[in-house]
């Protein structure tokens, strides 16, 4: 059978079928010493030849008798199929409870039906991402488990019931100061440990945020993530990178070396997305985020982004009149220190943007309201598990079209 026939077999795992039967090894046979032939005279065996060691090798490093053993990957139909949840770019995300365990689980299934280069380097950066930034913000990585083809590749999570863009679609009234700060707390610290073991995310955004029923946020795909060193951007680091609505202007206007301020960027248009129940930034092109970008900040100048003139686009773009930040008439309920928290975030000189572990000890959050404790959120009903949103009632002013005035001619005698 060839290897194209082989990636085409369908899995039954995606046909929803029962787990099939595999066939059950035979055990080992066990191996008998052979006596040697009477007469005969033994003949003491000669020991295997000793390994090489060299001298250089450092007494710090253990021997390789101690290195943890290669563990083969557990088979996907130790899980049981629930439901699917989405489809993205990257692969299909099911629900699914550990037959053993009874865990429920979110099963990322990899897309490898298209790749002729071997295993997508994207996967390998999302694994090693994963396991490299174990947090109590970022969802939790379990193991990766296979199929029956050479196609079926899963990546075992920690089942989140739901995303945070979601909820803000489907709430009634915004998130609270007090539960803003709770979410934000918990963003920055995740953020700050990934940029801390020098994980780049690089897709920031209220979808890529999970959240369950106790308040608790999870950073989640890291498919564009990838590991970065000091000096940054050695090598060219890739421009297409972050969704437009989150993209930092550096990216937008070219450069090809950037460092954790692009994560920041993206925080900061989280921040602001939290505060007014919807994106900051909803443009249909780059060139209508810069503008819409231009208006929120004002224009740059070479006090407020010293290195503007040199990114490749500047000299593409014509910028407007100068004029003050408008962050005051945008936000006009937002106290003094969130106003200047978030234009600490959403600072055009990436040197200048506030670090994750700056902006967690910034006095918005130990000012009035204070944060809430995450136990203390309420809870919704999940759609990634299949459930219905429940009908709230409310009771709504009658109409003038559906209810005549009451007149003096209406008016009972008295």
């Amino acid at each position: 059978m060839s290897d194209s026939s082989v990636s085409r077999k369908r899995s039954k795992w995606d046909e929803d079928e029962d787990e099939p039967s595999l066939p059950q090894n035979p055990p080992p046979k066990r191996r008998t010493k052979q006596k040697p032939a009477q007469g005969s005279t033994s003949v003491t065996p000669t020991p295997p030849p000793q390994p090489y060691i060299s001298q250089l090798h450092s007494h710090y490093v253990p021997p390789r008798t101690h290195h943890p053993p290669i563990m083969p990957s557990r088979s996907v139909y130790c899980y049981e199929r629930l439901n699917q949840i989405e489809e993205g770019s990257y692969g299909v995300v099911f629900r699914a409870r550990d037959k053993q365990t009874g865990d429920i689980v979110a099963l990322k299934k990899l897309k490898l039906d298209e790749e002729k280069n071997g295993f997508p380097i994207t996967a390998l950066r999302e694994v090693n991402a994963l396991m490299t930034c174990r947090h109590e913000n970022v969802v939790g990585i379990r193991e990766v488990v296979v199929g029956d083809t050479l196609t079926q590749v899963f990546v075992v999570m920690d089942f989140i019931e739901h995303d945070l863009k979601s909820l803000l679609t489907l709430m009634p009234s915004p998130f609270l100061q007090s539960e803003i700060k709770t979410l934000m707390l918990q963003l920055l610290s995740a953020v700050g440990h990934c940029h801390s073991n020098w994980i780049l995310h690089r897709d920031l955004k209220t979808s890529n945020l999970l959240m369950n029923n106790r308040g608790t946020i999870k950073v989640a795909d890291f498919g564009l993530a990838r590991r970065y060193g000091d000096p940054v951007g050695v090598g060219g680091m890739t421009q297409l990178v972050v969704t437009l609505w989150y993209r930092a202007p550096e990216i937008l206007l070219g450069a090809t070396t950037y460092s954790t301020a692009v994560d920041m960027w993206s925080v900061g248009c989280i921040f602001a997305e939290l505060i007014m129940k919807e994106p900051l930034f909803q443009a249909k092109g780059e060139i209508e985020l810069l503008s819409m970008i231009f208006k929120l900040l004002g224009p740059p100048t070479s006090d407020s982004w010293p290195e503007y003139s040199t990114l490749p686009l500047a000299k593409t773009i014509s910028l407007p009149s100068p004029q003050p930040p408008q962050f005051r008439q945008k936000f006009p309920y937002l106290t003094a220190a969130g106003i200047d928290l978030l234009m600490s975030l959403l600072m055009y000189d990436p040197d200048r943007r506030i670090t994750a572990e700056e902006a967690l000890e910034h006095p918005y959050f130990t000012e009035s309201p204070f944060p809430k404790h995450p136990d203390l959120f309420g809870s919704f009903p999940s759609a990634a598990a299949g459930e219905k949103k429940r009908a709230l009632w409310s009771p709504s002013a009658p109409r003038a079209a559906d209810h005549k005035l009451l007149t003096d001619f209406d008016a009972p005698n008295s």
